[in-house]
């Protein structure tokens, strides 16, 4: 079921499964800003990564002592979530720990997902609740894909001293060893063969906005973020790119005896809970 909401501006629509994100249209021009899913190309949209983000090692993880099972990107993006409240212009869902989440991620959560519209775009907010006596060990990403075409660029709003980019391997594990990708630069030019090697995986930036700009028009998505971690990535040479904030990493090939030791990973405190957000501006 795809539930929407719009304001004079913009019209929204969510999926409940996985609280995804599938559409996002202009209706003054009528541009539609979120990748449509075409299945022979990539079939997601926006999916919303949790408890881990890419791939664990061997998909596995250890936590007090016990070995546990997890694919790429953790548990609620292939889930359906409810939707538990609508105002003229915001859905929100909820998606909690259930039998099965537990055999593979043994804690109990909420995980709110709240979408806004406002006149100048969309607000993205998520709300992580840790409902258990002990701390809570979790990564959060959100991956949201724009409309786009090869030779529009994704550009910082000021010159970047340094950023880093991780690299990885075919398996989507990090190896050891990162590359220079910006130095006193702002811009990132979208190629054919910019992602033939999967997803750049930047850090070491200080500008938490990077826009969404094209030579050929005038129209630009400004998103904001503030994770410590941006993977950029799309298909090679397909129409569309994801900007994903994220707050955790993928596994390299060094195996941790606990999931506490993940680079990268979060606690969270008994029955506290932590928000996430990012935002989408458009100017046309």
């Amino acid at each position: 079921m795809i539930y929407t909401i719009e304001n004079d501006f913009f019209s929204l629509g969510v999926k409940e499964m996985g609280a995804e994100l599938t559409s996002f249209k202009s209706k003054k021009t009528g541009i539609e800003y979120i990748w449509q899913g075409i299945t022979e190309i990539w079939y997601g949209q926006s999916p919303i990564l949790f408890p881990v983000i890419g791939r664990l090692l061997d998909d596995k993880y250890h936590l007090n002592g016990k070995e546990y099972s997890m694919e790429k990107h953790g548990i609620v993006r292939k889930k359906p979530f409810r939707l538990v409240e609508q105002t003229e212009n915001t859905l929100t869902f909820l998606q909690s720990d259930d039998e099965e989440s537990l055999k593979i991620y043994p804690y109990h959560f909420d995980l709110f997902v709240t979408f806004k519209l406002n006149d100048n775009g969309l607000e993205v907010s998520h709300k992580v609740v840790n409902k258990n006596d002990c701390v809570m060990y979790y990564s959060f990403g959100a991956h949201p894909g724009f409309n786009c075409k090869i030779g529009d660029y994704l550009e910082f709003d000021n010159p970047q001293a340094s950023v880093m980019n991780e690299q990885i391997d075919e398996e989507s594990l990090l190896l050891d060893n990162q590359v220079e990708l910006l130095k006193n630069e702002k811009r990132i030019t979208l190629q054919k063969d910019t992602f033939d090697h999967d997803a750049l995986i930047l850090s070491g930036y200080t500008d938490k906005v990077i826009s969404l700009k094209s030579n050929e028009h005038n129209r630009v998505v400004r998103f904001n973020f503030d994770s410590p971690v941006l993977g950029i990535w799309a298909k090679p040479n397909a129409p569309y790119v994801c900007i994903e904030p994220w707050w955790g990493i993928n596994d390299n090939h060094d195996k941790k005896a606990d999931l506490s030791e993940k680079r990268g990973i979060m606690s969270l405190d008994a029955h506290d809970t932590r928000i996430f957000t990012w935002s989408a501006e458009i100017t046309e």
